[in-house]
């Protein structure tokens, strides 16, 4: 059988992983729109946090197996449709993630200085699209909208100091505009309570733990909470343990020099819920947020949280949005929900298209750690080797994979990337990072790596 899986992130990857091992004589080929492979582990995971990157090691060991191949620089939707990857394979599975975020719908969400998370991670881990974001790191408070743990990633990059990040793979570019940044201050800003925060106690722990960053959480925001995480789940318990002890603790006694400084410093806001970005006098850029307080009605992960009429206006000049990542339609041939951002499937399979499958975040909705992205994917392979052995998936007549895709490729003008091209941009990565003390500097113009490779 001749499987192809669209999309080299962990999604991706996992799929191919599972087929490739359970199926003896299965053919995976993994298509990517990028020359780069491994999608939001390279994109998405911080710079400082590489043991988390480790994963890659895997993806290269399935890249490397005989029966794998990899195919970058390739749009599908655009470069081969997806009709046309079904008469070339028995089997897609389309795992090509969440490439857009989702909107405040507020006015001024528009002023520049005003940006989404997604753009502000990619921009700082050399995602090409977000190489010309130049965001302004001119003013003193940022304020970012969300409590997950991409919401503390970006608080922790905008407060680290940089001889941390200069050791990490974080783009030259940004560092250097970090270097700039008079950035002191950021507030993460949540609709509901800290009951409700989806970061996890590592991530809560490092920024608690970040040199020169000190944390203002508000004790007032914790009355009562012991009595109300008795009975939680054991990690929404240590976590919310973890807030509670760091709200009361006492700032230490800094010497008087130390004060001067004036530390950069970070707190958590909840109850509060952005209406509107106010502008500067010049309409250009953000001077702040007015925010409705809210209450919450009912408890735990399903609490909502209800306007009260009342208002507070929170200065800053710099907004980011991380209130979550969002799927994009990629082939008119393909159901999909715009509601809820997702392919319509049951364990995998689209529904009403037999042969075509989805995993990841396009699956499911874009939540979870790299894990979950695992078993959900084992989950949408195990679904194709069920359709294979039990005769679902119509194997007689003998489909030519890549064979037939490459001419449609070559008609196009369009050159694939393979895996051994990728592993010359990696090399030359590596290498530059060596000179610099980093463990790479990524190239982050496509045009320079198809370059490098002779395209």
């Amino acid at each position: 059988p001749r499987v192809c899986v669209v999309g080299s992130g962990p999604a991706g990857f996992y799929t191919a992983q599972h087929i490739l091992k359970h199926h003896g004589r299965a053919q995976v080929d993994i298509y990517e729109k990028l020359p780069v492979p491994f999608g939001l582990v390279r994109f998405g995971v911080a710079p400082d946090h590489p043991e988390v990157k480790n994963v890659i090691n895997t993806f290269t060991q399935t890249a490397h197996s005989e029966r794998c191949a990899y195919y970058g620089n390739v749009t599908v939707g655009r470069d081969v449709t997806v009709p046309e990857l079904q008469q070339a394979y028995h089997a897609v599975v389309l795992s090509y993630g969440a490439e857009d975020n989702r909107v405040l719908g507020i006015p001024g969400e528009n002023l520049s200085g005003v940006y989404s998370a997604r753009a502000f991670v990619g921009w700082y881990n050399g995602l090409p699209e977000n190489q010309d974001l130049n965001p302004d790191l001119s003013c003193e408070t940022a304020l970012i909208l969300g409590h997950g743990n991409v919401a503390l990633d970006i608080a922790r990059i905008l407060l680290s100091p940089l001889q941390l990040l200069r050791k990490t793979d974080i783009t030259d570019s940004s560092l250097a505009a970090l270097a700039c940044s008079k950035v002191k201050r950021v507030w993460l800003v949540g609709r509901r309570g800290p009951l409700q925060v989806a970061f996890t106690i590592k991530e809560l722990r490092e920024m608690i733990n970040l040199p020169g960053a000190r944390a203002v959480l508000d004790p007032a925001d914790f009355t009562g909470l012991d009595d109300a995480v008795k009975d939680a789940p054991r990690p929404r318990k240590r976590l919310t343990e973890l807030m509670i002890k760091t709200a009361l603790e006492k700032p230490r006694e800094k010497p008087v020099e130390a004060q001067a400084a004036a530390p950069r410093e970070w707190g958590l806001k909840f109850q509060r819920s952005p209406q509107e970005v106010l502008p500067t006098p010049d309409g250009k850029r953000p001077r702040g947020i007015r925010m409705a307080l809210t209450r919450l009605e009912g408890s735990g992960d399903s609490a909502r949280a209800i306007p009260t009429g009342k208002v507070e206006e929170l200065e800053c000049g710099l907004v980011l949005s991380s209130i979550g990542y969002r799927s994009l339609p990629l082939d008119p041939a393909v159901p999909f929900d715009t509601q809820r951002g997702i392919i319509p499937n049951s364990s995998g399979r689209v529904e009403g298209v037999p042969g075509l499958y989805c995993s990841g975040w396009v699956k499911r909705g874009p939540t979870g750690v790299i894990i979950t992205t695992m078993n959900d994917s084992f989950d949408t392979a195990q679904s194709v080797l069920e359709d294979l052995q039990g005769g679902v998936l119509d194997m007689s007549p003998s489909r030519e994979g890549f064979g037939a895709v490459a001419s449609i490729l070559c008609s196009r003008g369009v050159r694939p990337v393979s895996f051994s091209d990728w592993e010359k941009i990696d090399a030359a990565e590596v290498a530059r990072g060596k000179a610099a003390g980093k463990p790479r500097e990524k190239i982050v113009d496509p045009a320079e790596m198809l370059q490098l490779i002779g395209h």
